[in-house]
């Protein structure tokens, strides 16, 4: 953060501080106006929030049913999930499937291949396995449906650990490197982490700017872009702070 504000010549000189001599908003000055950082992080957030959505709609939906003791095949199918917890096919057959699925360069193949994630799968079930039967029993003797119990009873009463995972599914989608990187080869499509890498690592960071003589990002905007990527989800997180600390243990195993 303090080398975001500093100027080049003081990152040149001092190699370590905490708090600069001179502020600037040099650097952020110059990355709000490229083009392709704004194309990115506008990228990045359509997709978290769309991916945070499906992705918890996708585990609600599949945790629910699978609460329920009665349900035909219910082991077979939790053992399936769990046997993905341990054994995964690994980065070059997910590939193959994203590709033959016709998801290459879409922003589907960002969500959908993590969709439902097994471990948040399991809490959310135990948690709807521990609310009170006689909820349900009531609101069906009242005509409700499985879906009506489901929106109007159990998900207000299942804030907490919504929120909690919530939090997890969108920071997750939104520090993705690995996803962009194989699956997007338009690099109008890349997230903000891609951006981040070109900032970092390669010396033609600024994809847009065509000007032969024109000078790699300095130290300061590497800074810059760090901090702008990091800010979002930090700001995120106070609006869930409640939710967070009772959702993270409900459902668990309590001995």
């Amino acid at each position: 953060i303090a080398g975001s504000f500093a100027t080049e010549a003081e990152l040149t000189r001092r190699s370590f501080f905490l708090w600069p001599e001179e502020f600037t908003l040099g650097s952020y000055e110059a990355i709000l106006q490229t083009p392709a950082f704004l194309r990115a992080m506008a990228t990045t957030i359509g997709v978290t929030a769309t991916g945070t959505v499906i992705q918890l709609a996708l585990t609600v939906c599949m945790a629910y049913p699978l609460s329920k003791r009665a349900l035909p095949g219910r082991n077979i199918i939790l053992s399936l999930v769990v046997f993905t917890m341990v054994f995964s096919a690994g980065m070059i057959p997910t590939f193959l499937v994203v590709k033959d699925l016709g998801l290459l360069d879409t922003w589907w193949a960002l969500i959908l291949p993590m969709a439902v994630n097994p471990f948040s799968l399991i809490i959310i079930k135990n948690f709807f396995q521990e609310l009170p039967a006689e909820l349900e029993e009531s609101a069906k003797i009242d005509g409700a449906s499985e879906l009506r119990i489901l929106w109007s009873i159990l998900l207000p009463l299942s804030k907490p650990v919504l929120a909690t995972f919530a939090l997890f599914y969108a920071v997750g989608i939104w520090n993705d490197f690995m996803s962009p990187l194989l699956y997007l080869n338009d690099s109008r499509m890349w997230t903000l982490q891609m951006f981040l890498r070109q900032v970092t690592v390669a010396s033609d960071a600024m994809l847009d700017n065509p000007d032969p003589s024109y000078i790699p990002p300095s130290q300061g905007i590497k800074f810059a872009v760090v901090v702008v990527a990091t800010i979002p989800i930090l700001l995120f997180y106070p609006f869930l702070q409640k939710h967070f600390a009772k959702g993270i243990l409900i459902g668990s195993v309590k001995g």
